[in-house]
């Protein structure tokens, strides 16, 4: 297990020559999806929902009641199978009235699991604050979570859970417009070698319509025999699905929190020689006894502790790894150590500050 994501890594690698579609790893015009957020109660909770330090819980179920034509003091509610939460959703571009679209439903207060819970109505706002939707349906949680008498058994998190389709739209979302002369596209990761690439992909079905502006944007330029937004929808679409190489990335991430490591595809070892291993300090206390000469009067029973120190340092000497040109190699050079994954994070660094490490350390 300790060079598995050494070992992911190399497989990875194995994959990275695919081509990618130019429609994933861009963003064309008009096309972010708008978000949509609401407030609403949860209810129909097996005793799993907000105690009574979300006081916004009772004053929103109070407000609830009163359109029922129900008088109820908010101060006065005991609220176990209710729960409040934030609903969240995006709305694509092009969206017509009467449209279903999936709602993201998270707990606000102190419940302990949304499972079995219905959403009521409620209503959901652009970021203009404009009324575009509405949402109400059960809830789907994917996973469980019981408690009983201090024990507790749980599977995924069960405070947030989705609502397939729940939401309806009651009004069109932002119009889609039909490409004008060009149209600009979006690198996700801005990269100038990634987009050479595109347009040189482009420029090969299409001669001369696709020039890059910097290393996030590509220009391309529509046919002047393509009038009707239909031709020109279907050209924007052709674009998207033309496929190109993608460009080996040259970093390693690390996570320490949890020992992760993975290595891109493009980095590179140079010549050098590595020494790690690990310091164990071990300190034990011994009692020693001393007891007077039989029918000795004055003496007296005498328990002395001695402290013994042992210092043990595991790890291989001096070790010289030759250079290592792909990911695989890399891979081979450090798992022929012996060493777990933290550490090799300890061995990148300090390969990173000699110089032999060709690579971005990027640490989450």
């Amino acid at each position: 297990m300790k060079n598995l994501f050494l070992i992911c890594g190399l497989m990875i690698a194995t994959l990275a020559a695919a081509a990618v579609r130019i429609g994933d790893i861009t963003t064309y015009p008009n096309t972010t999806p708008t978000s949509l957020t609401g407030y609403g109660l949860v209810v129909g909770l097996a005793g799993t929902g907000d105690g009574s330090k979300s006081s916004f819980t009772p004053q929103a179920f109070s407000s609830m009641m009163k359109k029922f034509g129900l008088e109820v003091d908010a101060s006065k509610l005991k609220l176990k199978n209710v729960a409040a939460v934030m609903i969240t959703c995006e709305m694509p571009p092009g969206s017509k009235l009467g449209s279903r679209l999936d709602a993201l439903v998270s707990s606000l207060g102190d419940a302990s699991s949304l499972q079995g819970g219905t959403l009521l109505r409620s209503v959901l706002l652009d970021p203009w604050g404009e009324a575009v939707a509405e949402v109400q349906g059960p809830i789907s949680i994917g996973g469980f979570n019981y408690e009983s008498s201090g024990s507790r058994v749980s599977q995924n998190h069960a405070v947030v859970g989705r609502i397939p389709n729940g939401v309806i739209l009651f009004a069109d979302g932002e119009r889609l417009p039909a490409p004008a002369d060009t149209f600009v596209m979006t690198l996700h990761q801005p990269d100038l070698q990634m987009s050479v690439r595109i347009i040189d992909a482009i420029n090969e079905a299409y001669p001369g319509a696709a020039d890059v502006m910097d290393p996030a944007t590509v220009v391309v330029r529509i046919p002047d025999a393509l009038i009707s937004a239909s031709e020109r929808f279907g050209f924007q679409a052709a674009i998207a699905d033309i496929t190109v190489d993608p460009v080996a990335s040259d970093r390693i991430v690390i996570n320490e929190r949890t020992g992760t490591l993975v290595v891109g595809t493009g980095v590179t070892l140079m010549p050098a020689a590595i020494a790690h291993g690990n310091l164990t300090v071990e300190i034990s206390d011994q009692p020693i006894i001393s007891q007077p000469n039989a029918f000795n009067e004055s003496g007296s029973t005498i328990v002395e502790r001695q402290s013994k120190i042992s210092v043990e340092h595991a790890g291989v000497g001096l070790k010289e790894i030759s250079g290592a040109a792909s990911v695989g190699d890399v891979a081979k050079m450090l798992n022929s150590l012996g060493v777990s994954p933290r550490d090799m994070i300890a061995i990148f660094q300090g390969l990173k500050e000699a110089g032999a490490l060709q690579a971005q350390l990027v640490i989450i």
